[in-house]
């Protein structure tokens, strides 16, 4: 199926590892061209070089940015500008999740959660709206998770500002529709990416092996199709709702749980 991505000029934040190198992947497969960002300048390093390897360098840009700096978010958009000359699609992927109770999550904890979930899609939507509004297939993506509708007490702090983000997408697709801009979201369940394969290094017990972890973990959690997710299966829903193929969609959250979720 052709996607209708050659030459779209797309942006990936956090986008040196796991969902985000995976979207990054499978859009230069579609003939894209694609700029992505991340704080640690030597995992760009790596994800860009084994990009290359199977790519056109030219239609790759990448740079170090972290989403909470606006100063660094415009200089990120600028060498975009300066690449690619402009910006059909923003895959908004910077963040991650915080294990905490209402016990132990502190006053600070909630700001940085609220920040992050936030401003890490406020500033690069700032930074790339002009941009996109000149495009003839303006799309952002926001990658949410499940815990957006389906909160669990352990991230309590994560799940709040989850949500938060979730009505802050829908009205970004209200706001933007005027100006040509879809906004949609993905509700991750459990993906199998770079925190999983640390959590199960922090066991104590490495006596079970990684797969088996990971069997439990998904029966411990009832996902009914019995595994934890890809990276490459989060990251292909998102590249179809930046595609125009998905040209009649905008404000929808599309589940990615394998099932895990409780609610209709």
């Amino acid at each position: 199926m052709d996607l209708g991505l050659d030459d779209k000029i797309a942006v990936v934040t956090g986008g040196s590892s796991g969902i985000g190198l995976a979207t990054v992947e499978q859009l230069l497969g579609e003939g894209a061209k694609v700029a992505f960002c991340g704080r640690d300048t030597d995992r760009l390093d790596v994800a860009r070089r084994a990009l290359e390897v199977r790519h056109d360098a030219a239609r790759i840009f990448s740079a170090p940015c972290d989403v909470l700096d606006p100063v660094q978010v415009e200089r990120f958009r600028d060498g975009v500008v300066e690449q690619f000359g402009a910006t059909d699609i923003l895959i908004n992927n910077a963040g991650q999740s915080r294990h905490s109770n209402f016990a132990d999550t502190t006053d600070q904890d909630w700001r940085d959660e609220f920040e992050l979930k936030f401003f890490g899609v406020i500033h690069p939507v700032r930074a790339f709206e002009t941009l996109l509004m000149r495009s003839d297939c303006g799309a952002i993506v926001c990658v949410n998770a499940l815990l957006s509708r389906q909160p669990e007490i352990n991230l309590i702090a994560t799940s709040a500002t989850r949500a938060g983000l979730l009505n802050l997408t829908k009205s970004l697709s209200t706001d933007l529709a005027p100006k040509g801009i879809r906004v949609n979201s993905i509700l991750l369940g459990l993906v199998d990416s770079g925190q999983w394969s640390r959590r199960y290094e922090s066991q104590p017990d490495q006596s079970i092996s990684r797969a088996d972890w990971l069997a439990k973990l998904a029966r411990d959690r009832n996902i009914p199709l019995g595994r934890l997710g890809y990276p490459s299966e989060p990251a292909a829903a998102i590249v179809f709702l930046a595609s125009p193929m998905a040209s009649y969609t905008t404000g929808a959250a599309l589940d990615v749980s394998g099932g895990q979720a409780r609610y209709v």
